[in-house]
């Protein structure tokens, strides 16, 4: 966890249970047990969720990537580190662990920095939950994505599925996906808007960085604006949302940034942004 966020050295930060990269405002996060389809443990669970609740005030990361390594983005839940000791858990734990795992969906979503997810082969369980959860999803056609709670005799509801799954692809699907437990194909997952854009393997990753750097391009401030409104706007009527946007647009007015645009465009140039 970092103790003092603005203090925080992203070039520095070497997380304990996944890796870490940082160059010119991108951070990027790699799961990193290839051996094993990248899984979660307890311990990468909490690390992650640490590490979004952090970034709300680390200034110098303007955009995240996440990705898994080798060929697979992300098996889910470790078999044997973590749904072995659940069986044994009394409610009082499984609440710990449930809410925890919930902690880290809505850490991504209240992080000002847009994500962008590069996925590559096996996207299932915890993992489809990172996938969804984030800004930006660019898969490939060997890309499988699945919400397999039914199948180890689960709810479908884990972690903000029932309520942010149907909001990207539509109810019908999500409910097809969130009872059956089956694999959505790459093909489905990009006709259905749950994928950005599909690529070869060998360029997700840089697919995902370029969009990461190319929004670095642009009004980083105000792309901060963007996602809170994206995610707050959910639980208002029209007119709040309406309401709240107009206090957000007023807000993004008063930065140098919204400046610089029009003095670029009255010398019909174009406007370099700095994320003030």
């Amino acid at each position: 966890m970092i103790r003092d966020a603005n203090r925080f050295d992203p070039g520095q930060y070497q997380p304990e249970h996944f890796l870490w990269s940082y160059s010119e405002g991108v951070a990027t996060i790699t799961l990193n047990i290839p051996e094993r389809k990248n899984p979660l443990t307890f311990q990468s669970y909490a690390e992650l969720r640490d590490l979004f609740r952090d970034l709300v005030y680390v200034d110098d990361v303007k955009a995240v990537v996440i990705t898994g390594a080798g060929d697979n983005f992300c098996s889910g839940g470790d078999v044997h580190d973590i749904i072995g000791p659940l069986t044994k858990m009394d409610m009082r734990g499984l609440l710990d662990f449930t809410r925890m795992t919930g902690d880290l969906v809505k850490a991504m979503r209240a992080c000002p920095q847009p994500i962008i997810a590069a996925i590559d082969g096996i996207c299932v369980g915890a993992g489809a939950i990172i996938a969804m959860s984030s800004d930006f999803r660019y898969g490939t056609e060997r890309t499988k994505t699945g919400f397999l709670f039914t199948r180890v005799g689960l709810a479908g509801c884990d972690m903000g599925a029932c309520a942010i799954l149907p909001r990207i692809i539509g109810q019908g699907r999500a409910a097809d996906l969130l009872y059956t437990g089956r694999m959505m194909s790459a093909e489905e997952g990009e006709r259905w808007g749950f994928f950005n854009r599909l690529v070869a393997p060998e360029e997700v990753l840089q697919t995902a960085e370029d969009m990461a750097h190319s929004l670095l391009k642009g009004p980083t401030f105000a792309h901060g604006i963007t996602k809170t409104m994206l995610h707050q706007e959910w639980n208002m009527s029209i007119d709040q949302a309406i309401e709240a946007e107009a206090q957000a647009q007023a807000i993004c007015m008063q930065t140098e940034d919204f400046t610089r645009a029009y003095n670029a465009f009255v010398a019909k140039q174009k406007p370099v942004f700095e994320g003030n």
